[in-house]
Protein backbone atom coordinates (compact mmCIF):
# COMPACT_ATOMS: atom_id res chain seq x y z
CA UNK A 1 0.00 0.00 0.00
CA UNK A 2 1.05 3.36 -1.01
CA UNK A 3 0.78 6.79 1.37
CA UNK A 4 1.83 10.08 0.53
CA UNK A 5 4.55 9.93 3.44
CA UNK A 6 5.86 7.01 1.68
CA UNK A 7 6.56 8.77 -1.64
CA UNK A 8 7.57 11.99 -0.04
CA UNK A 9 10.33 9.47 1.35
CA UNK A 10 11.17 8.03 -1.92
CA UNK A 11 11.13 10.87 -4.00
CA UNK A 12 14.33 12.64 -5.58
CA UNK A 13 13.73 15.57 -4.48
CA UNK A 14 14.05 14.85 -0.58
CA UNK A 15 18.04 13.21 -1.26
CA UNK A 16 18.63 16.39 -3.25
CA UNK A 17 17.43 19.17 -1.40
CA UNK A 18 18.91 18.29 1.74
CA UNK A 19 22.39 16.95 0.44
CA UNK A 20 25.31 19.59 0.74
CA UNK A 21 26.22 18.64 -2.99
CA UNK A 22 22.44 20.57 -4.28
CA UNK A 23 24.16 23.88 -2.63
CA UNK A 24 27.41 23.05 -4.01
CA UNK A 25 26.30 22.89 -7.33
CA UNK A 26 24.18 25.99 -7.26
CA UNK A 27 26.03 28.35 -4.74
CA UNK A 28 26.72 30.89 -7.78
CA UNK A 29 22.85 31.87 -8.16
CA UNK A 30 22.65 35.75 -8.63
CA UNK A 31 21.56 37.38 -5.35
CA UNK A 32 21.91 40.76 -6.75
CA UNK A 33 19.85 39.79 -9.51
CA UNK A 34 17.57 37.78 -7.06
CA UNK A 35 17.33 41.10 -5.28
CA UNK A 36 16.03 42.97 -8.16
CA UNK A 37 13.46 40.55 -8.93
CA UNK A 38 11.96 40.81 -5.91
CA UNK A 39 11.93 44.73 -6.21
CA UNK A 40 10.48 44.33 -9.29
CA UNK A 41 7.71 41.80 -7.56
CA UNK A 42 6.89 44.21 -4.55
CA UNK A 43 6.58 47.08 -6.68
CA UNK A 44 4.18 45.31 -8.97
CA UNK A 45 2.00 43.79 -5.97
CA UNK A 46 2.29 47.01 -4.29
CA UNK A 47 1.76 45.09 -0.75
CA UNK A 48 0.17 47.08 2.21
CA UNK A 49 2.77 47.23 4.98
CA UNK A 50 0.63 44.64 7.24
CA UNK A 51 0.57 41.70 4.54
CA UNK A 52 1.61 38.24 5.21
CA UNK A 53 3.76 36.05 2.63
CA UNK A 54 4.32 33.04 2.29
CA UNK A 55 7.63 31.77 0.14
CA UNK A 56 6.61 28.01 -0.88
CA UNK A 57 9.60 25.88 -1.22
CA UNK A 58 11.57 28.87 0.53
CA UNK A 59 15.07 26.62 0.39
CA UNK A 60 17.79 28.08 2.71
CA UNK A 61 15.26 31.59 2.77
CA UNK A 62 17.09 34.16 0.97
CA UNK A 63 14.25 35.60 -1.03
CA UNK A 64 12.26 35.65 2.43
CA UNK A 65 14.98 37.16 4.27
CA UNK A 66 15.13 39.84 1.45
CA UNK A 67 10.89 40.65 1.90
CA UNK A 68 11.34 40.39 5.31
CA UNK A 69 14.24 43.47 4.95
CA UNK A 70 11.89 45.43 3.16
CA UNK A 71 9.47 44.96 6.11
CA UNK A 72 7.04 42.38 5.40
CA UNK A 73 5.67 39.54 7.68
CA UNK A 74 7.04 36.43 5.86
CA UNK A 75 6.65 32.80 6.40
CA UNK A 76 8.94 30.44 4.69
CA UNK A 77 8.42 26.57 4.21
CA UNK A 78 10.48 24.01 2.76
CA UNK A 79 10.35 20.49 2.64
CA UNK A 80 14.23 19.92 3.32
CA UNK A 81 15.15 19.82 6.87
CA UNK A 82 18.52 20.96 6.18
CA UNK A 83 17.06 24.34 4.52
CA UNK A 84 15.36 24.79 7.49
CA UNK A 85 17.82 24.54 9.71
CA UNK A 86 19.67 26.88 8.06
CA UNK A 87 17.01 29.47 7.32
CA UNK A 88 15.96 29.87 11.05
CA UNK A 89 19.35 31.62 11.89
CA UNK A 90 17.70 34.76 9.95
CA UNK A 91 14.41 34.25 12.09
CA UNK A 92 12.73 37.32 14.13
CA UNK A 93 9.60 38.15 15.17
CA UNK A 94 8.12 39.10 11.50
CA UNK A 95 10.19 36.26 9.90
CA UNK A 96 9.58 32.34 10.61
CA UNK A 97 10.21 28.95 8.48
CA UNK A 98 8.96 25.48 9.24
CA UNK A 99 9.62 21.99 7.32
CA UNK A 100 5.97 21.41 4.82
CA UNK A 101 5.03 19.60 2.68
CA UNK A 102 3.84 22.34 -0.22
CA UNK A 103 1.02 19.68 -1.37
CA UNK A 104 -0.79 19.92 2.56
CA UNK A 105 -2.25 23.68 3.34
CA UNK A 106 -0.23 25.46 5.58
CA UNK A 107 -2.41 27.29 7.84
CA UNK A 108 -6.03 28.21 6.51
CA UNK A 109 -6.69 31.34 4.45
CA UNK A 110 -3.79 33.53 6.54
CA UNK A 111 -1.76 34.58 3.96
CA UNK A 112 -1.89 37.78 1.43
CA UNK A 113 0.35 35.73 -1.31
CA UNK A 114 2.28 32.56 -1.63
CA UNK A 115 5.83 33.13 -3.67
CA UNK A 116 6.59 29.62 -5.31
CA UNK A 117 10.18 30.88 -7.01
CA UNK A 118 12.97 29.62 -8.97
CA UNK A 119 11.11 26.41 -10.58
CA UNK A 120 10.21 25.02 -6.82
CA UNK A 121 7.18 23.67 -8.86
CA UNK A 122 6.67 20.48 -11.41
CA UNK A 123 8.54 17.89 -9.36
CA UNK A 124 5.43 15.67 -9.37
CA UNK A 125 4.66 12.92 -11.78
CA UNK A 126 1.28 13.69 -12.55
CA UNK A 127 -0.87 17.28 -13.44
CA UNK A 128 -3.30 16.09 -10.29
CA UNK A 129 -0.82 16.05 -7.92
CA UNK A 130 0.89 19.07 -8.91
CA UNK A 131 -2.28 20.67 -8.41
CA UNK A 132 -2.29 19.41 -4.85
CA UNK A 133 0.22 22.64 -4.93
CA UNK A 134 -2.25 25.37 -6.06
CA UNK A 135 -5.19 23.94 -4.21
CA UNK A 136 -2.91 23.54 -1.02
CA UNK A 137 -2.06 27.48 -1.83
CA UNK A 138 -5.94 28.35 -2.20
CA UNK A 139 -6.69 27.22 1.04
CA UNK A 140 -3.78 29.31 2.62
CA UNK A 141 -4.72 32.69 0.92
CA UNK A 142 -7.16 34.87 2.15
CA UNK A 143 -9.80 35.82 -0.49
CA UNK A 144 -8.20 37.67 -3.40
CA UNK A 145 -5.30 36.82 -1.93
CA UNK A 146 -2.56 36.54 -5.02
CA UNK A 147 0.06 33.69 -5.75
CA UNK A 148 3.42 33.80 -8.06
CA UNK A 149 4.81 31.15 -9.87
CA UNK A 150 8.03 31.62 -11.68
CA UNK A 151 8.78 28.55 -13.43
CA UNK A 152 11.04 27.65 -16.75
CA UNK A 153 9.71 28.19 -19.94
CA UNK A 154 9.41 24.73 -21.41
CA UNK A 155 9.50 25.66 -25.03
CA UNK A 156 13.06 27.85 -24.70
CA UNK A 157 14.49 24.77 -22.34
CA UNK A 158 13.88 22.38 -24.67
CA UNK A 159 15.14 24.53 -27.82
CA UNK A 160 18.57 24.96 -25.61
CA UNK A 161 18.46 21.98 -24.25
CA UNK A 162 22.64 21.34 -23.51
CA UNK A 163 22.30 16.90 -23.24
CA UNK A 164 25.80 17.14 -21.26
CA UNK A 165 28.17 18.85 -18.92
CA UNK A 166 30.92 18.72 -16.79
CA UNK A 167 31.56 21.13 -13.82
CA UNK A 168 34.51 20.75 -11.06
CA UNK A 169 34.15 22.89 -7.76
CA UNK A 170 36.09 22.82 -5.23
CA UNK A 171 38.00 19.43 -6.55
CA UNK A 172 34.48 17.49 -7.08
CA UNK A 173 33.12 16.75 -10.32
CA UNK A 174 29.46 17.29 -11.35
CA UNK A 175 28.58 15.20 -14.64
CA UNK A 176 25.28 16.46 -15.76
CA UNK A 177 23.22 14.73 -18.63
CA UNK A 178 19.66 16.28 -19.44
CA UNK A 179 16.66 14.40 -21.62
CA UNK A 180 13.11 14.69 -21.90
CA UNK A 181 11.16 11.65 -20.77
CA UNK A 182 7.59 11.42 -21.25
CA UNK A 183 6.81 14.64 -20.52
CA UNK A 184 9.34 15.16 -17.66
CA UNK A 185 12.57 17.21 -17.75
CA UNK A 186 15.24 14.77 -16.04
CA UNK A 187 18.92 15.71 -15.60
CA UNK A 188 21.20 13.26 -13.89
CA UNK A 189 24.01 14.45 -11.83
CA UNK A 190 26.79 11.98 -11.28
CA UNK A 191 29.00 13.29 -8.66
CA UNK A 192 32.70 12.19 -8.44
CA UNK A 193 33.97 13.40 -5.03
CA UNK A 194 37.71 11.79 -4.18
CA UNK A 195 37.07 7.66 -4.27
CA UNK A 196 33.11 8.37 -3.59
CA UNK A 197 30.86 8.53 -6.65
CA UNK A 198 26.92 9.38 -6.06
CA UNK A 199 23.84 9.99 -8.71
CA UNK A 200 21.12 12.17 -8.22
CA UNK A 201 18.41 13.22 -10.20
CA UNK A 202 16.16 16.19 -10.95
CA UNK A 203 12.45 15.89 -12.77
CA UNK A 204 10.55 18.21 -13.65
CA UNK A 205 6.84 18.20 -15.63
CA UNK A 206 7.59 20.22 -18.98
CA UNK A 207 4.42 22.16 -18.34
CA UNK A 208 3.36 25.14 -20.86
CA UNK A 209 1.68 28.36 -20.27
CA UNK A 210 -1.89 26.68 -21.52
CA UNK A 211 -0.99 23.55 -18.89
CA UNK A 212 -0.33 26.03 -15.81
CA UNK A 213 -3.28 28.41 -16.47
CA UNK A 214 -5.39 25.54 -16.86
CA UNK A 215 -4.25 23.84 -13.39
CA UNK A 216 -4.78 27.63 -12.00
CA UNK A 217 -8.24 27.89 -13.16
CA UNK A 218 -9.12 24.49 -12.17
CA UNK A 219 -7.87 25.35 -8.55
CA UNK A 220 -10.03 28.30 -8.06
CA UNK A 221 -7.57 31.05 -9.45
CA UNK A 222 -7.73 33.68 -12.15
CA UNK A 223 -4.57 34.83 -14.28
CA UNK A 224 -3.53 38.82 -13.69
CA UNK A 225 -0.48 38.56 -15.95
CA UNK A 226 2.24 36.64 -17.36
CA UNK A 227 5.39 37.89 -17.62
CA UNK A 228 8.83 36.14 -19.23
CA UNK A 229 11.86 37.30 -16.95
CA UNK A 230 13.05 38.62 -14.27
CA UNK A 231 12.94 42.25 -15.39
CA UNK A 232 8.50 41.67 -15.79
CA UNK A 233 8.79 41.60 -19.26
CA UNK A 234 6.05 40.38 -21.89
CA UNK A 235 6.11 36.85 -21.86
CA UNK A 236 7.42 35.35 -25.37
CA UNK A 237 6.73 31.37 -25.91
CA UNK A 238 9.91 30.87 -28.33
CA UNK A 239 12.38 33.28 -26.34
CA UNK A 240 11.56 34.24 -22.88
CA UNK A 241 13.76 32.69 -20.46
CA UNK A 242 11.05 32.09 -17.71
CA UNK A 243 7.40 32.11 -17.63
CA UNK A 244 6.18 34.10 -14.26
CA UNK A 245 2.33 33.59 -13.44
CA UNK A 246 0.55 35.80 -11.17
CA UNK A 247 -3.21 34.87 -10.51
CA UNK A 248 -5.62 35.54 -7.53
CA UNK A 249 -8.01 33.87 -5.40
CA UNK A 250 -11.51 33.58 -6.94
CA UNK A 251 -13.24 31.17 -5.17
Amino acid sequence: MSTKKNIVKESWYRSWFDSPYYHILYKNRDDYEAALFIDRVLKYLDPPSDSHFLDLACGKGRHSVYINKEGFRITGVDLSKQNIKTARKFENDRLKFEVHDMRLPFAEAKFDYVLNLFTSFGYFPTIEENEEVLRASHQNLKIKGKILIDFLNVNQVLKGLVKEEVQEIGGIQFKISREVENGIIKKNIDIKDENQQIRFVERVLALTKQDLTGMLSRCGFEILDTFGNYNLETYDANNSQRLILIARKVE
